[in-house]
């Protein structure tokens, strides 16, 4: 097997997906040679169909694919359709963040993946990313303690060293380098969960103007996500405890049609619908998604991106904007290394202690969103109750609101955790009780103090992709922090941005 020597790059970007493709533009319109490998070929099936319009208005505005977006017809989605908490009633939620996103950009798309991450990769060509398929990385180079490129595998079967001044991992939680930056990954105790999961054709929409919307309904076992992928195709699957796993070893299809019985909404949903049977969409398929963070997100010369860094339950569909918006963070702390603008230390601090921020506000709504559901008869639900447990399952993840710069855990007792929150927790299920009963409208849901946590970052991207300009993000999240520069490709330090 022959090994060759590829040219050296500023950056190398392992995987493809959104995440992968986010940074290797925004480094490469900045004029940096970007390597991007990924070992799969595309167009390939991934899961995660579902997005947030800080992804479509905020982060793809600023890659340039909006109007290949538009044209790809992907259905509109202006929020989200629950059947969930104490209420049998469905409730709905929209994306009306602001009044200056009333229109077009308070909507996201339901896409599927393979047609989404085809563009988002396309697009990274074009922006002159060097994308090479089939490439699949099998370690790091290091150089005096320091990462220095990777070493690939092609589709040939011949083994390449490539050099470059920084590389990204954002190839996923089975990522084969991921532990090459030091420390652990963390899982959660809270959010252990698995996914049965299939396609069908015919199956129910619900009501203009919300027919684009997912559905998400709980039942006894778990819940359903229920997601529009066109007029005719949907992916339905249910989300389970992992305890679960061994009654869905067997016939698949099975297994998905009786949790669906089990389900009334979803059914009567799925009663004129055909389970796609072949091709990408044929397979009944199982995934397990267990929440995990990992101790440290970068190291001098790597950084961890995406699902490579950290996962979590995507009940509200944050997946995908977790993976583009980390993708953009590192492309900023990236851009201003490279640029030789601020210690590296300082810039990839900025990147850590913001994505970690992030990860523990949609952290703190999912614990508040799942304690709300009251069934006492489901393991499932009284498993993830929090705030009349004595949180003894949040234990392992409260930590994740530490590391940071420190890359030390900061562990949080859980009864501190719980108790600081409970009136953050109440409040969300007393507004989302209301609303299905009619007697709240949408904006008091936007109000709440934790949905207003978990806009509030992809609000502002939104409006620097549309402004061209950081109009209120001036004041740094930590000491001696920085702020994203005017045109969010870079972080500056505050007192340039004042200048």
């Amino acid at each position: 097997m022959s090994t060759e020597n590829d040219p050296e790059f500023d950056v190398v970007v392992v995987g493809g997906g959104p995440c992968g493709s986010t940074v290797s533009t925004l480094v490469a319109m900045q004029g940096h040679r970007v390597l991007l490998l990924e070992k799969e070929k595309f167009p390939r099936f991934q899961i995660g169909e579902s997005l947030l319009p800080a992804t479509i208005h905020g982060i793809c505005k600023l890659l340039g694919v909006s109007e290949d977006l538009k044209n790809a017809g992907f259905p509109i989605k202006r929020g989200g359709s629950f059947r969930w908490g104490k209420n049998p009633e469905p409730w709905e939620f929209s994306f009306s963040l602001s009044s200056k996103f009333v229109d077009g950009a308070s909507t996201a798309y339901q896409v599927e993946r393979m047609k989404f991450d085809q563009i988002l990769l396309e697009n990274a060509r074009r922006k002159e990313v060097e994308v090479r398929e089939e490439a699949s990385v099998v370690d790091v180079i290091e150089n005096d303690g320091r990462v220095a490129g990777v070493r690939y595998t092609d589709e040939s079967g011949v083994t390449h060293l490539v050099r470059s001044r920084y590389v990204v991992d954002s190839s996923g939680n089975k990522s084969r380098i991921h532990g090459r930056i030091g420390g652990k990954r963390h899982y959660s105790d809270f959010f252990r969960n698995l996914a049965l999961f299939g396609y069908f054709t015919g199956g129910k929409r619900l009501p203009a103007p919300n027919e684009g919307n997912i559905l998400a309904v709980a039942f006894e076992r778990g819940w359903f996500w229920y997601i529009p992928l066109s007029d005719t195709l949907t992916s339905v699957g249910a989300v389970l405890m992992p305890e679960e796993l061994d009654k869905v070893q067997g016939d698949r299809e099975q297994a998905l049609q009786n949790l669906i019985k089990e389900c009334p909404l979803i059914a009567e949903y799925l009663a004129d619908a055909q389970r796609v049977t072949e091709g990408t969409y044929g397979e009944v398929r199982v995934r397990k998604d267990y929440s995990y963070i990992q101790e440290k997100f970068w190291r001098p010369g790597m950084v961890l991106a995406g699902d490579a860094a950290c996962f979590i339950d995507p009940v509200f569909s944050q997946g995908v904007h977790l993976a583009t918006y980390g993708g953009l963070l590192a492309a900023r702390s990236l851009n201003t290394a490279l640029a030789g603008e601020v210690d590296e230390t300082v810039a990839f601090d900025e990147f850590e202690t913001r994505y970690r921020m992030e990860y523990a506000r949609f952290h703190d709504f999912l614990v508040a969103f799942y304690d709300m559901h009251e069934d006492e008869n489901s393991y499932f639900w009284s498993a993830k109750k929090v705030t009349k447990s004595g949180a003894s399952h949040v234990e392992s993840f409260v930590e994740l609101v530490g590391g940071g710069a420190s890359n030390e855990v900061a562990l949080v007792d859980s009864e501190q955790y719980v108790s600081q929150r409970q009136q953050m927790f109440a409040e969300l299920s007393d507004v989302v009780e209301r609303r299905a009963r009619g007697e709240a409208e949408n904006h008091e849901l936007l109000k709440s103090s934790l949905i207003r946590s978990v806009a509030r970052e992809g609000h502002r991207v939104q409006i620097q992709a549309a402004s061209g300009k950081n109009v209120d993000e001036v004041t740094p999240v930590r000491d001696g922090g920085l702020v994203p520069s005017p045109d969010g490709f870079h972080w500056v330090e505050p007192t340039r941005l004042a200048s």
